[in-house]
C-alpha cells in the first residue's frame, strides 16, 4: 500500500467527498456514557449504528463498516474511524474517517486512497490459493514457519483490484521476527505491495540512572497501575511470553548487564514514561486507548542489536556482545508508539506511509524522552546516539540533518522518497517535526548543538516540541490513514493546527512553514 492520491489522505470539504452524505447529513450515534468519553464503550456505541452510517453515506450493498476509533473532542466533535469488508472479504485500504458535530452533522469524510467505492462486480480470482500462497514464501526470503492466506480486496492506487493476502511467518537472518503480509493480484498473479506486522527500531542506552517503577504484589515487575504493564526475561529466546521478572526485596537490577533485572528496570522504566506521557499530553490511556497494559520481552536472542513492536508486545535485544540492552526511555517511546500508530492510522510499512509510520515513533519517542526529564538521559533529537553501533560513538539518526547518518535517509521529500527504506523515508517528517519545534538556524538544547537549514531556503522560527507534538498526534488519529502520504501529513497538520490554534495562528503558521520547509507536496489546506 504504497501511496494514496494527495488529496484522498486528507479529506477537504468537497462536494464529490460528500456526495453521498452531504453537509447536513445526520448519522445518528447511540449516547456516550455521561461519565465522559470512554473509549470502548464509544467504538461499541459506534459500531451498533455502523449499518445505518454505511446508509447515510450512502455506501454500496455489500459495505459493511467495522468501527476501529473514536476521538472525541471537549465540544462533542467526533472523528469515527472506520474499516470496511465488502461481500465479507477484507477491504485492504478501505478504511475511511466521519467528522460530524455533537448534533450528528457531517462536516468531512476521510476515504483513504480516494476509495469512495471498494466494491467488484465478481469476487471469483483466477490465480490459485496454493499458487498464491507459494509466491508468498518465496516473496518472504526466510523459511516459513507458517503460511497462510484469504481473498481480499486491495485498494490499489487507481481502483480496487480482488488480491490474496499472504501472511508468512518465520524468522529473518538477523534474528528479527516476521509477519509479512504480501499482496498479490487474483488474476494476474502480480505482486502489489507487502508490510510486515513487526515494525522494527532502535535508541538510547540502557541507563537512567536510580528510578522508580511500578511493581505489585511480593514483588513482580507489573504496574497494576498503569493497566497491568509488566516485564518478562526471555533468556535469549526468540519466541513465547518469557518469564515474568520477580524479585523478594523490591529492589532490581545493579545498573549493570552482571543482573539481568537491570534491563528488565529500564524497559518496564520506559513503559511507565511512555503511559504517562500519552496519558498526561494527550489523554490516552494506553497503546489501544483502552486501559489495558501491554507486555515487554527482554533479553530477546543472542547479541541481537536492535527491538520491535510485533502488534501486541515490546521486544528488546541485548545488543552488541550481550552488553547494550536496547531498553532505554524513547527506545520506550519509539517501540509503545507503534502501537499507538497500528490503533490509529495504521500507517503501512512500505512507500511514503512507511516513513510516516517510523517518524511518528521517532518523535513520540524523543517526546517521551523530553518528558521525562531524567538527568542521566536527557532528552534531546538524536536517535541511538548512546548504542554505539556505528563504533564511533555517533548516533543512528539525526532529526535536525537526517542525511547526516550517511545510511541514505533524506533531509527533504522527494517522489522518491516512497521508495526508501522507513527508516531513511522518515527522514523528511523527522526534519519536520525538528524545525517545525525549533525553528531554522543553530541551536544548543540540553547541551547538545543542533544546525538545520530547510530545504526552501526559508527561515522561521518554531512553536515548541510540545505544541507540535499536540498537533502530530492530532494528525495521526483524526487525519491519517494506512496509505497516507506526505502530502496527507501537510494537510494533516496544517488542518490540526486551525483546530487547535486557530487559522493563521504562530503555531499553524510554524508547522505549515516546516513542511514547505521538507518540499512536502503542496495540498488544499492553508493556514
Amino acid at each position: 500500500m504504497k501511496r494514496v492520491t494527495s488529496v484522498g489522505a486528507i479529506a477537504v470539504l468537497a462536494a464529490a467527498a460528500l456526495a453521498a452524505a452531504p453537509a447536513g447529513a445526520n448519522l445518528a450515534s447511540a449516547p456516550l456514557p455521561a461519565s465522559g468519553f470512554n473509549q470502548p464503550a464509544a467504538v461499541q456505541a459506534e459500531q451498533a449504528v455502523a449499518a445505518k452510517t454505511a446508509e447515510a453515506l450512502g455506501l454500496a450493498k455489500g459495505e459493511v463498516l467495522k468501527v476501529r476509533d473514536v476521538v472525541k473532542d471537549a465540544d462533542g466533535t467526533e472523528f469515527v474511524r472506520y474499516d470496511r469488508t465488502f461481500n465479507g472479504l477484507k477491504v485492504v485500504g478501505g478504511d475511511l474517517i466521519v467528522k460530524r458535530s455533537a448534533a450528528g452533522t457531517v462536516s468531512q469524510i476521510t476515504y483513504n486512497r480516494n476509495a469512495k467505492a471498494v466494491g467488484l462486480t465478481s469476487t471469483k480470482p483466477t490465480l490459485s490459493q496454493a499458487a498464491a500462497l507459494a509466491k508468498g514464501a518465496k516473496a518472504a526470503g526466510f523459511k516459513a514457519t507458517a503460511n497462510k492466506g484469504a481473498l481480499v480486496i486491495y485498494v490499489s492506487e487507481t481502483k480496487p483490484v480482488l488480491a490474496y493476502e499472504v501472511v508468512t511467518s518465520g524468522v529473518k537472518a538477523d534474528q528479527t521476527p516476521s509477519v509479512l503480509h504480501s499482496f498479490f493480484d487474483a488474476k494476474t498473479g502480480a505482486l502489489l505491495d507487502s508490510d510486515d506486522e513487526v515494525k522494527t527500531g532502535t535508541g538510547n542506552s540502557m541507563y537512567s540512572g536510580q528510578v522508580s517503577i511500578g511493581t505489585s504484589g511480593s514483588y513482580v515487575l507489573k504496574d497494576t497501575a498503569r493497566g497491568g504493564n509488566y516485564t518478562t526475561d526471555l533468556n535469549g529466546g526468540s519466541s513465547g511470553a518469557g518469564t515474568t521478572f520477580t524479585d523478594a526485596d523490591n529492589v532490581w537490577g545493579n545498573g549493570t548487564t552482571s543482573s539481568r533485572q537491570t534491563a528488565g528496570v529500564d524497559a518496564h522504566f520506559g513503559s511507565q514514561l511512555t503511559w504517562d506521557y500519552y496519558k498526561n499530553v494527550h489523554g490516552r490511556n494506553g497503546i489501544f486507548n483502552n486501559g489495558q497494559g501491554a507486555r515487554s520481552r527482554v533479553h530477546y536472542g543472542n547479541a541481537y542489536v536492535n527491538a520491535f513492536w510485533d502488534g501486541t508486545q515490546m521486544t528488546y535485544g541485548d545488543g552488541q556482545g550481550n552488553a547494550r540492552p536496547l531498553t532505554s526511555i524513547d527506545v520506550a517511546g519509539h517501540e509503545m508508539s507503534h502501537g499507538v500508530t497500528e490503533a490509529t492510522a495504521n500507517l503501512n510499512y512500505s512507500g511514503d506511509a512507511g516513513g510516516l509510520n517510523e517518524a511518528t515513533s521517532d518523535i513520540f519517542g524523543t517526546l517521551v524522552e523530553f518528558s521525562a526529564n531524567n538527568a542521566t538521559d536527557k532528552g534531546d533529537y538524536l536517535i541511538g546516539e548512546k548504542i554505539n553501533i556505528n563504533g564511533n560513538g555517533t548516533p543512528l539518526r539525526y532529526m535536525d540533518k537526517p542525511s547526516k547518518d550517511g545510511r541514505g535517509s533524506q533531509d527533504c521529500w522527494t517522489t522518491g522518497t516512497k521508495n526508501l527504506d522507513p527508516h531513511y523515508s522518515s527522514g523528511p517528517l523527522n526534519h519536520w517535526f525538528y524545525m517545525a519545534s525549533e525553528g531554522t538556524g543553530a541551536k544548543t538544547i540540553n547541551g547538545v548543538n543542533y544546525s538545520t537549514t530547510s530545504c526552501n531556503g526559508t527561515t522561521f522560527v518554531g512553536a515548541g516540541r510540545d505544541v507540535v507534538g499536540k498537533i502530530w498526534y492530532r494528525t495521526l488519529t483524526t487525519k491519517l490513514s494506512s496509505g497516507s502520504n506526505y502530502a496527507a501529513a501537510r494537510n494533516g497538520v496544517i488542518n490540526s493546527a486551525k483546530e487547535l490554534y486557530g487559522a493563521g495562528s504562530a503555531q499553524c503558521l510554524a508547522v505549515q512553514r516546516a513542511m514547505a520547509g521538507i518540499n512536502a507536496p503542496a495540498g488544499t489546506a492553508a493556514c
